[in-house]
């Protein structure tokens, strides 16, 4: 059984999306790494890499090439400063050098060295293949590697080894499916945080995961921070006007603030109406995605494309919910976010090129659903029984976007889903979930035959739906 992390689900990362940009800049780590055990690594003086199917078909919209080649220069996405990414890319497109693994410089001309394949690879649509050549000219390395959803890779010839699976030790509740879950959760007379609480502090100290929890929520809150007070266009050529901006500045009127504690603050002292809850969540999720589109640094949750759901329903039980809400919490809402969304990558897909959209916001509001549930007093049942709404009433989704940008219409759609979540949460809680006519499993089992059933153009290939019906020249 895989024993996958709330870490794993959650990781921090750059946009915009975490299986084009995120996992190839985690595969050409990899592979750097991999050359190294094969002593192989300071043989290398030029490199090919190839991209394939949906990693190809939308890899310049979602940044693919920009992120392999900030992975091969050694950069680390959890920390490299957002602002210094364009510098750093045309410094190398204009030396045509390449400084490989940040340890020494290698010849590299991006528009020869990396080539765009519409052929789609066997094992999965997003696949990656890099080549290392020696100076003689001959070729040292061919690795091919995957990119599987939410910044998980696996690489070809392993893939049914151990060195493919993130975590291998199990857990005292090893988790396959939510029926096992809420088994647990019942024998125990745990809350769902709780068990998988237990399972986390077998791989880490209670002080590290407190630790990772809050780096975790610290990358949300300041990426909401950043989208609600930076205004302009987006990046890619569809001319979008940032609207979070726009938003923010008519919701918070002329409240006084001076860092995100602070605004925090402020938010909750305001008297909030309906529309304004609409609003407010809606401008918490765009903001995150207009920072996600731009290059910025968000947290996978579970992919880059659905970053802003759960940061925005989490924000609104905060500023809206429980006013008197701490790290505790936060603690709690991640946690149960994190085992939803890996019950999902076990059972079905968090990968859009494999799932369309349901894969990506549909199992994003279906983790915030159940996290919200279990904050506002609900029992594992009635948890499960949100995240089953949550995805029920985003089955069938596809992925279209509009130039092969996470721009239209993946912002809005995440505003859609941390409404949906919100509304998930409150119908479960007024149910009793012993009635539940569509068990959390069963809906998982049927979004992988939707996703198999699915045309494959409406899988992130931008080649059907919106991303055909609108003249990106009229945008």
């Amino acid at each position: 059984m895989e024993c996958i992390s709330i870490f794993d689900m959650l990781k921090i990362g750059i946009g915009p999306s975490s299986s084009h940009t995120l996992g190839p800049w985690r595969a050409a780590e990899r592979w750097i790494n991999h050359l190294q055990k094969e002593n192989t690594f300071k043989q290398v003086t030029s490199v090919t890499i190839d991209l394939y199917g949906s990693l190809s078909l939308t890899g310049k919209g979602h940044a693919t090439d920009l992120a392999v080649i900030l992975g091969l220069a050694g950069k680390d996405p959890e920390t490299i400063p957002t602002e210094n990414i364009q510098n750093i890319i045309q410094n190398i497109k204009t030396t045509n050098k390449l400084n490989f693994g940040n340890e020494f410089e290698i010849n590299f001309n991006s528009s020869k060295a990396i080539t765009f394949n519409s052929e789609f690879l066997p094992f999965h649509a997003n696949g990656i293949r890099f080549k290392a050549f020696s100076s003689e000219g001959k070729e040292i390395s061919n690795d091919t590697y995957y990119s599987i959803g939410g910044g998980f890779v696996v690489r070809e010839e392993l893939i049914n080894a151990k060195e493919n699976i993130e975590i291998q030790k199990t857990f005292p509740y090893p988790i396959q499916n939510a029926k096992e879950l809420e088994n647990y959760c019942s024998t125990t007379k745990m809350q769902i945080s709780e068990v998988v609480l237990e399972n986390e502090k077998s791989l880490r100290t209670s002080k590290q995961i407190d630790f990772e929890i809050n780096r975790i929520w610290q990358t949300m809150l300041e990426c909401m921070y950043i989208g609600c007070h930076t205004e302009g266009t987006l990046p890619g050529g569809l001319n979008v006007r940032r609207r979070a901006f726009d938003m923010h500045q008519k919701l918070k009127g002329g409240m006084p603030y001076s860092n995100s504690k602070e605004w925090i603050e402020s938010i909750r002292s305001t008297g909030v109406k309906f529309r304004q809850i609409l609003k407010w969540v809606s401008c918490f999720a765009l903001s995150v995605n207009e920072v996600n589109a731009s290059l910025g640094r968000v947290v996978t949750a579970p992919t880059n494309g659905s970053a802003g759901v759960i940061p925005a329903v989490l924000m609104y039980y905060l500023v809206i919910e429980n006013h008197e809400a701490n790290f505790n919490h936060i603690k709690q809402f991640l946690l149960v976010a994190g085992e939803i969304g890996s019950i999902f990558k076990k059972g079905a897909t968090i990968s859009a090129a494999m799932g369309g959209c349901q894969a990506e916001i549909g199992v994003s509001s279906a983790m915030a659903a159940g996290a919200l549930t279990e904050l506002l007093g609900g029992t594992p049942g009635q948890v499960l029984m949100a995240s089953e709404i949550a995805m029920e009433h985003h089955l069938g989704l596809t992925c279209d976007p509009i130039g092969g940008l996470v721009q239209i219409p993946c912002i809005e759609r995440n505003a859609m889903g941390a409404i949906k979540a919100i509304n998930a949460a409150e119908l479960a809680l007024d149910s009793d979930s012993k009635n539940a006519k569509v068990p959390l499993d069963k809906v998982i089992s049927s979004m992988w035959e939707t996703a198999k059933d699915m045309n494959s153009k409406y899988k992130e290939t931008s080649e059907g739906g919106l991303a055909v019906s609108v003249n990106i020249s009229d945008c």
